[in-house]
């Protein structure tokens, strides 16, 4: 008879966390935090709300031997971007290469380390929103906290910034926990991008990755936000997304799933300048006993603020996803446009996903709605298909397809369809992403522009 898993005290223990805090040299405040956040570990249940702890899809976990001082050699990288900030996170540690152009511009560039060691102020930025996890998983995300770095653009940047991040587990019992702090100062442009691969082989243990990001931007700033998750099917994720935007600042989230065997995702956003638009979109493909789980917060506290929530999962095999939305509109946020979306598409009898909308509207003067839906592929369209000499298969991956691009098509990233959908077709073929830099598969150089839907999003500067 089989062993049974570990129980997830016995993952852990606080004497490694204890390691990792000497090895970073943390100072005081951010010692107890690990501390503080091993306990919240320990004691909270992987879903906080007991209104979707059933619908929580989280069984399988197992992280026993997760460690954070895990080392290894640094994984091959592919030719930099010319211009670009460029991120690497790995088995060897945190790699950061900030060009000489952008110095010069006043753009400042901070490792973890050197965070640590500045004034208490900045450490306090930079550990904004992760002074009290929720749930399990994020607690032991911040427990874990190994890689990270503060990026700042200064006032008035009319350059346009392109950043390149890259995280790749590559090592047994690997625990990649990345924070971000990002500012952008008024009027910068901001383009920042975060690929996560797996690369082959690792052994059969499950590894943890965590992603921590947070923004703060400008008045009049423009910033878009994109990840693409690729890990193989060993991969527990677990993302905090937090920002809180200026007067007039735009933002757009672009989150794309493809890989990971347990993903949790939770972005929150507060819209506390006037003026102040955010999109956050969302994509999914599930197959085999993946699942995901999202939940979006939007916040709304100044006037005359537009938010807008786009979530699409394609689900087969055994997959489940899970997606909630809340929008919440306070009392001074008259003006407030805000819309949810949030639609799945299951493939199989074995599939499932929920969708939870909610509106917390506290103005009158406002405009909130929200449209959702569960359901298999529309027959008919496949009939139709069919009928034009495409096979049921061919037919129901282009349906799917279709059915994701509607939310690709839409980001403020002209093409972006195109550069994911070879990953979505190595997942669709049943295949993994793997870690290959000979085959460059990482994103090329990007161009934020506006789109038929959403043309107000049209920069005036290419950002690359």
């Amino acid at each position: 008879m089989a062993a049974s898993a570990p129980r997830f005290e016995e993952w852990l223990s606080l004497d490694r966390v204890h390691d990792l805090s000497r090895s970073l040299a943390d100072p005081t405040p951010v010692a107890a935090g690990r501390d503080d956040a091993f306990d919240r570990f320990r004691r909270l249940p992987i879903e906080p709300n007991p209104l979707y702890r059933g619908y929580g899809y989280f069984t399988g976990v197992d992280l026993a031997g997760v460690d954070p001082l895990v080392r290894g050699p640094a994984v091959p990288l592919p030719p930099a971007l010319e211009g670009a900030i460029r991120a690497v996170h790995d088995a060897a540690g945190t790699r950061l290469s900030l060009p000489d152009s952008l110095r010069d511009l006043g753009v400042r560039l901070l490792p973890l380390e050197r965070v640590w060691s500045s004034d208490p102020d900045l450490v306090a930025q930079f550990q904004r929103g992760l002074e009290e996890p929720t749930d399990r998983l994020s607690a032991l995300a911040v427990a874990l906290l190994n890689r990270g770095y503060r990026l700042e653009l200064p006032d008035g940047m009319r350059t346009p910034v392109r950043v390149q991040e890259f995280s790749v587990l590559s090592a047994p019992h690997e625990s990649l926990s990345v924070r971000r702090s990002i500012r952008t100062g008024t009027g910068a442009q901001l383009l920042f991008s975060e690929e996560v691969f797996s690369a082959p082989g690792g052994g059969p243990e499950q590894r943890l990755y965590a992603s921590s990001t947070d923004l703060d931007l400008g008045a009049d700033s423009k910033t878009v936000a994109l990840t693409v998750h690729a890990p193989d099917l060993r991969a527990v994720s677990v993302y905090r997304r937090t920002a809180t935007t200026g007067p007039n600042a735009r933002l757009a989230w672009l989150w794309n799933g493809l890989g990971g065997f347990r993903t949790k995702m939770r972005n929150q956003t507060s819209l506390v300048g006037a003026g102040a638009k955010v999109e956050d979109l969302q994509t999914f493909y599930g197959a085999r006993d993946q699942s995901y789980d999202s939940s979006v917060d939007l916040t709304h506290v100044a006037t005359d603020t537009h938010g807008q929530s786009i979530t699409r999962g394609v689900f087969t095999d055994q997959a489940r996803g899970m997606s909630r939305g809340l929008v919440r509109i306070e009392h001074p946020a008259r003006k407030t446009i805000s819309f949810i979306s949030e639609h799945a598409m299951l493939l199989s009898r074995g599939a499932r996903s929920d969708t939870i909308p909610i509106l917390e509207i506290l103005c009158r003067d406002v405009k909130a709605t929200h449209s959702t839906s569960v359901a298999p592929v529309d027959p008919e369209k496949v009939f139709y298909l069919e009928s034009r000499g495409m096979t049921e298969s061919d037919a129901v991956r282009a349906i799917g397809e279709g059915f994701l691009s509607y939310v690709l098509d839409r980001a403020p990233i002209s093409g972006l369809r195109d550069m994911v959908y070879p990953h979505l077709t190595t997942r669709w073929d049943g295949g993994t992403i793997a870690w290959d830099p000979s085959r460059f598969p990482t994103l090329p150089p990007l161009e934020v522009s506006g789109s038929e839907s959403a043309p107000e999003w049209r920069f005036d500067t290419k950002m690359r």
